[in-house]
């Protein structure tokens, strides 16, 4: 079974954000950047069937040289190769557009990827991708088996859970749940060394059309000044919630 896994390239939830070019450019100076939390726990999930089955486990992403250690960190958790298209992410139409030529030039048999990205939260890609490629699909995805050219999956719905069968080729939308934050995998340095000499793969880009563009980025509203009441007054804090916060 060969399975490719899509990696997304995000800032490390603890960074400070900022933008530049009258607010529509992300600002990278001092952001730390890792592997897409939901496809980190996809990629384990991939090592899990490389481990038990003998699949080989490839993984992807879109975008510039700057993404190559976020690769390498993948290669270092067990993927055997990576592919990087060297192009500028702008949208999930584009990114899907190019995801779906990798896998139809490996022809991939499962194709993992997080449900979302953490920056974006778009949750676009892996279904375009699917229908781009036509395959089945699953979101959502909190449990998968595959057992010859059949996968069984579990995916989150409101209220509970569905279990689904599909035949490969098959994608999936991945998130906590089809691994737990306890099986994630830390490279150790045996692992780093062997990174790198694996190969990272840098593909030309395909000729997709670029249909969005940002007008604008907007940070929220400070958080406003807390203030502390003495527990013991519970006049002034009534006073406080009646007229100041206009809760009660």
């Amino acid at each position: 079974m060969k399975i490719l896994v899509c990696i997304s390239h995000v800032p490390d939830t603890t960074s400070k954000i900022n933008f530049t070019d009258g607010d529509t450019k992300f600002d990278t100076n001092g952001v730390q950047f890792v592997i897409n939390p939901n496809d980190e726990f996809g990629l384990t999930r991939a090592m899990w069937f490389k481990e038990k089955q003998g699949a080989t486990v490839d993984v992807v992403n879109v975008g510039g040289a700057e993404t190559e250690p976020t690769l390498r960190k993948a290669l270092a958790i067990g993927a055997d190769a990576a592919i990087r298209v060297d192009n500028t992410p702008t949208d999930g139409y584009q990114v899907a557009k190019e995801l779906a030529k990798v896998v139809q030039d490996g022809n991939y048999d499962l194709i993992i990827a997080g449900r979302e990205s953490i920056d974006y939260n778009g949750g676009m890609v892996p279904g375009m991708l699917a229908q781009l490629i036509k395959a089945n699909f699953v979101n959502n995805c909190i449990g998968l088996e595959v057992e010859g050219d059949t996968a069984t999956a579990i995916r989150e719905i409101d209220g509970g859970k569905e279990t689904l069968k599909a035949k490969l080729p098959l994608v999936i939308g991945g998130q906590k749940g089809i691994v737990e934050e306890s099986d994630l995998k830390i490279p150790n340095m045996r692992g780093i060394m062997q990174a790198r000499k694996k190969p990272l793969n840098v593909v030309q880009p395909s000729e997709s059309d670029i249909t969005t563009k940002v007008v604008k980025f907007e940070k929220p509203e400070p958080k406003g000044a807390v203030k502390l009441v003495d527990p013991e007054n519970l006049d002034e804090l009534i006073d406080l919630l009646h007229n100041e916060a206009k809760v009660i």
